[in-house]
């Protein structure tokens, strides 16, 4: 029983950890600074002009998207999964 009990403090401690990354800036920013490098990485490949400058875009979306998300997730959970 005490190591069920034990197994299941280190599971839920595991889901904690998970959870906190998933909501940390941290990971948005490592999110960001990869999708930048590779839209850099494709733009030079496909030879487009200022490739370093028109990376920003779809960086900048990513991060609009990860501040309303949040938003729109509680505004959902109010009206659809709390019904």
């Amino acid at each position: 029983m005490q190591s069920e009990i034990e197994s299941l403090k280190q599971r839920n401690r595991r889901v904690e950890a998970d959870k906190a990354w998933e909501t940390s800036k941290t990971r948005r920013a490592v999110i960001a600074v990869l999708t930048y490098f590779v839209v850099v990485i494709f733009l030079i490949s496909i030879n487009v002009a200022n490739p370093w400058l028109n990376a920003f875009v779809p960086t900048i979306g990513f991060l609009l998207s990860t501040l309303t998300i949040g938003y729109l997730k509680k505004i959902w959970i109010r009206n659809f999964y709390n019904k």
